[in-house]
């Protein structure tokens, strides 16, 4: 059963270039380090896929387990666990998130 999450988790960050976990979707957040990370992932200009987190508890207690990581958003960047909003806004920031998506 928890198996089953580890690899539609796989599938899902394998998807597109970026993989947000969060709570709603990118064009109707529920929470706002949900709404400011999609927005900077939205920035990019590169393709992002979304899962909401509030549609499957069971996946998001299997993701927080696999990254060590109790909150949302959960964010993905060529299949590498990022972190969360600050996380990804950091990256944004520095140039380092562009670097990752070029290479």
């Amino acid at each position: 059963f928890m198996s089953d999450y580890k690899s539609i988790i796989q599938q899902q960050i394998q998807s597109k270039p970026m993989f947000i976990y969060m709570k709603g979707t990118p064009g109707m957040p529920m929470c706002g380090f949900s709404a400011r990370a999609a927005q900077v992932l939205a920035s990019t200009g590169v393709e992002f896929g979304s899962f909401n987190i509030l549609e499957d508890m069971n996946l998001f207690e299997e993701l927080k387990k696999l990254n060590e990581w109790p909150t949302s958003p959960q964010i993905y960047v060529k299949g590498e666990f990022v972190g969360g909003c600050d996380n990804i806004c950091e990256l944004a920031e520095s140039g380092e998130l562009a670097k990752m998506l070029k290479n």
